[in-house]
């Protein structure tokens, strides 16, 4: 069971998104060619690496809503050796031109959410049947994720209550399958079970944490319970 269908807040979403976009960029634009280029915690990856996925992500969004406005069938999917041609080709630019493709995907995005009327029209979303709305609470995670892996000693703890709780309702839509042992996760907007079977571990924290830890971005004694569990990163 999804836990973020329903009713989602679609314009609260947009601004968090808009909010977190304009956080990322305020870091970006002080960044050094040096530092573009430098490893990021992410294997095989540097901030150029993240900047590029960035905005390739933005593109794809803009596209798969422009062509559910006109109708017509959503972009054909890209397979994973050309998402990793254009990452190593978008990586191999200067910061000035990492920092201008940041800025207008993340403005053409904006421009094409901004025309949008039917956010209830029906998408597969990571091969699950979801609304439009939900492509841009992907979008909202995206964003968030990977700013921490810019490495710019940003903590989880910046989200906001509101997006968190929407955040950790994602993160754990995408762990649903993964192979955790029985836990028992309490945030602060909920409580809700997640891995195998069995007598469950109590692991708590704020949302925000629980968010970044399922994700694979905060270590275990960033949470109460996860004592040597170290969940993967998630792209």
């Amino acid at each position: 069971m999804s836990h973020y269908t329903g009713s989602i807040p679609v314009e609260d979403v947009h601004r968090w998104k808009a909010e977190a976009t304009q956080r990322l960029l305020g870091f970006t634009i002080g960044l050094s060619d040096e530092q573009w280029h430098a490893p990021s915690p992410l294997p095989g990856w540097s901030r150029a690496h993240i900047a590029t996925h960035l905005a390739r992500g933005a593109d794809r969004l803009t596209a798969l809503l422009h062509a559910v406005a006109a109708g017509d069938p959503p972009p054909a999917p890209v397979s994973a050796d050309e998402r990793q041609a254009e990452l190593e080709t978008g990586a191999d630019r200067s910061g000035l031109e990492l920092q201008i493709d940041l800025d207008t995907s993340a403005g053409a995005l904006q421009s094409a959410i901004e025309k949008v009327t039917d956010w209830a029209a029906p998408i597969v979303l990571q091969g699950r049947d979801a609304t439009l709305a939900a492509a841009t609470l992907r979008r909202l995670h995206e964003v968030c994720l990977h700013h921490l892996d810019l490495d710019c000693g940003l903590s989880p703890d910046v989200v906001d209550p509101a997006p968190a709780a929407w955040l950790l309702r994602w993160v754990l839509d995408l762990r649903a399958d993964a192979d955790l042992p029985s836990l028992l996760l309490e945030g602060e907007s909920l409580t809700t079970h997640l891995g195998g079977d069995g007598e469950p571990r109590r692991v708590s924290g704020s949302d925000a944490r629980l968010w970044a830890w399922l994700g694979g971005r905060l270590p275990a004694s960033g949470v109460s319970g996860a004592d040597g569990l170290q969940p993967g990163l998630l792209a």
